[in-house]
């Protein structure tokens, strides 16, 4: 199914150009609205395609291109002034490339990152923080284990290797995984970032869809997948222990449950994992869009701009269908605000 994002993101960037060439008027190839470009974040792909496609229908000239490389190449491709825009799942950190005062964080949509796993005859798993920590820091090794059976009880656990799949690039899912993981329990010793070293009993694949391929040709396999590639694949996901000692599923409706009593900071960030609340889900991550404090070319900076404002506008009613989250209206118009203020008309 990623594949079929990347299809009609394809059609939509190729249709957009030709539109454009053909508003020009004329035969010297130049289109009327610059190309921009972004990489990063395999996260927000789905949304981020769509956005694309709705885009161009409602701005015949604009060209954009996203490249879902993860957000570290994303972010090293922005200090390095390989791209337009960086998607991203987490923050810049020392040595990702930006340099402070250079970019401006723009929160555009939140989703869950689903626990899905691959063990025939279970089709209902419930995971304590606790007992998620051990299992991916490979202390818990195989499914019959006596912490997964306490979550378990009715459940009839085969004695299968547990094979842990993760990401294999820089990943901010893996930074809000590993945050979780880091934040919620006593247990957990690997640390947080967008690398981990994970455990001998693991797999690495590139990308969220990478994840979700090794997961779906694994038996005994678990790992962390965004929604929208775990849905797309047809992937099982596990309840998972909320900070009310809730056992719950990765759905959207728990994902605005775990955005609402998030704090945001002056700079736009914010951190709802683990939120307070009897149905919040708790491993719900945001995802920012990296803009520029100064653009050289201010058309380019311009119709950046105008595709962001897009995004945090109309394109937010894109957003489920995608299966992400809308911005709560209070931390959407933060948003279009410090668009504003950052790229002036």
């Amino acid at each position: 199914m990623k594949l079929n994002r990347r299809a009609i993101f394809g059609t939509v960037t190729a249709g957009a150009l030709a539109l454009s060439l053909a508003a020009c008027g004329g035969d010297d190839g130049e289109s009327s609205s610059p190309e921009i470009n972004g990489t990063g974040a395999s996260f927000p792909d789905a949304f981020y395609a769509a956005a694309i496609e709705g885009y161009a229908d409602v701005n015949a000239d604009a060209v954009v291109t996203y490249d879902a490389v993860g957000s570290g190449t994303g972010k090293s491709d922005f200090g390095e002034g390989l791209n337009d825009f960086a998607g991203t799942d987490s923050l810049v950190g020392e040595g990702d490339g930006p340099e402070e005062g250079s970019y401006q964080y723009i929160p555009t949509v939140a989703a869950p990152i689903t626990v899905s796993y691959n063990l025939p005859g279970v089709e209902a798993l419930q995971l304590s923080q606790e007992t998620l920590a051990q299992i991916f820091q490979g202390d818990v090794t195989t499914w019959d284990d006596p912490l997964i059976a306490a979550d378990n009880p009715e459940a009839e656990l085969p004695a299968t290797e547990i094979t842990i799949a993760h990401r294999s690039d820089g990943s901010g899912t893996t930074s809000n995984f590993s945050m979780f993981l880091d934040e919620a329990t006593e247990s957990w010793t690997l640390g947080a970032g967008d690398t981990i070293e994970w455990p001998s009993n693991s797999v690495g694949g590139d990308g969220n869809t990478g994840v979700a391929q090794t997961i779906q040709d694994t038996e005994g396999a678990i790992g962390y997948v965004d929604l929208a590639d775990a849905t797309e694949s047809g992937l099982v996901f596990a309840s998972v222990e909320n900070a009310d000692g809730n056992f719950t599923q990765p759905t959207l409706e728990g994902t605005t449950a775990g955005l609402e009593g998030a704090v945001v900071n002056d700079d736009l960030s914010y951190n709802p994992l683990n939120a307070a609340g009897p149905d919040a889900y708790p491993i719900t991550a945001p995802t920012y869009i990296l803009i520029r404090t100064e653009y050289e070319d201010a058309e380019v900076g311009q119709a950046v701009k105008d595709f962001v404002e897009y995004l945090l506008t109309d394109g937010q009613e894109l957003a489920a269908e995608a299966h992400f989250a809308a911005l709560p209206e209070s931390l959407q118009q933060q948003a279009l605000d410090a668009l504003n203020e950052t790229i002036a008309d």
